[in-house]
């Protein structure tokens, strides 16, 4: 299995910034091309082997997460510029028809709205040392992968490639983002995921918990940027396997977390090569996901 790292989707536009899984392209003084790679990271390490198909899932869930919320917020995705006028060029676009999409230039918010229904992950970790999670007070005697009383709303910064995220409190937010944008970003994340987790919940998946991304454009306006609701942001559980007290399995890319820490990397670059293996169950991971909440549209 080769590596993704240094590949380039397009080659007739600017390459403005390469992220852990997208790439973005200079169209215009208004617009970009963000193209999903099938790259892989992990403990905000970009993992050597890619996921076949992943790319093409993540925006196509994407996409289809995007028009399911338009009513809440409004999103980055363009309509005034097509990807055929983004990309003339036949072959090229070909080359990237099912994993590109043509987004408004907007700016980026310094924060990851990431919202837990379910305590898991570094939210059990922080609820085993002190009953909270970024600063947020729960009931004692929760355990681990429960339901929360509550959906909450739990930020933390944006790192830059190879570095960590850090969890922060609404406090911080408001320092970072105003009062009024902090409240904002809060109140439409926690609306997001109450409607995608009852839409979820009727087809079989559990959305335990997700992370969003917001900018704004010139006017002020708040929308919906980069991915939402898929198995790279989110983490999605099989309904019918789910139960308190233990992890469960998943549809996302906590399958090749659980292999890493099995592994014996120290989480430091280089990361191992994925085995092939590892990589065709997370790759029917993603599949199974994309068709149970879309129905493979």
């Amino acid at each position: 299995m080769t590596s993704e790292t240094d590949t380039r989707y397009v080659h007739s536009l600017p390459l403005v910034h390469r992220g852990k899984v997208r790439e973005n392209y200079a169209v215009d003084e208004r617009h970009l091309l963000i193209v999903a790679t099938d790259r892989i990271s992990a403990f905000d390490v970009v993992l050597p082997t890619p996921i076949p198909g992943k790319g093409e899932i993540l925006t196509r869930m994407s996409n289809f997460w995007f028009e399911r919320t338009r009513h809440i917020v409004p999103n980055h995705l363009a309509t005034d510029l097509t990807l055929a006028e983004a990309l003339p060029d036949p072959a090229e676009r070909a080359h990237v028809a099912n994993r590109a999409v043509v987004v408004k230039r907007l700016r980026p918010l310094p924060v990851e709205a990431i919202v837990r229904g379910y305590l898991i992950g570094s939210g059990w970790k922080d609820y085993q040392r002190s009953g909270q999670v970024c600063g947020i007070a729960l009931p004692p005697g929760l355990r681990l992968a429960d339901r929360l009383p509550e959906p909450i709303f739990t930020p933390s910064t944006k790192a830059a490639v190879g570095e960590h995220d850090e969890n922060i409190d609404f406090a911080r937010t408001e320092a970072l983002l105003g009062e009024a944008l902090a409240t904002r970003v809060r109140d439409i994340s926690l609306r997001i995921y109450r409607e995608a987790a009852e839409y979820a919940l009727a087809r079989g998946i559990i959305i335990a918990d997700t992370k969003f991304e917001f900018g704004l454009d010139e006017a002020g306006t708040l929308h919906l940027i980069d991915e939402v609701l898929t198995p790279d942001s989110s983490r999605f559980w099989p309904a019918e396997t789910w139960r308190s007290g233990s992890s469960p399995p998943s549809f996302d890319k906590q399958f090749v977390r659980d292999w890493l820490e099995q592994s014996g990397w120290d989480k430091r670059p280089p990361a191992p090569e994925l085995p092939p293996d590892i990589v065709a169950q997370t790759a029917a991971r993603y599949r199974e996901a994309w068709q149970r909440l879309t129905g493979g549209a």
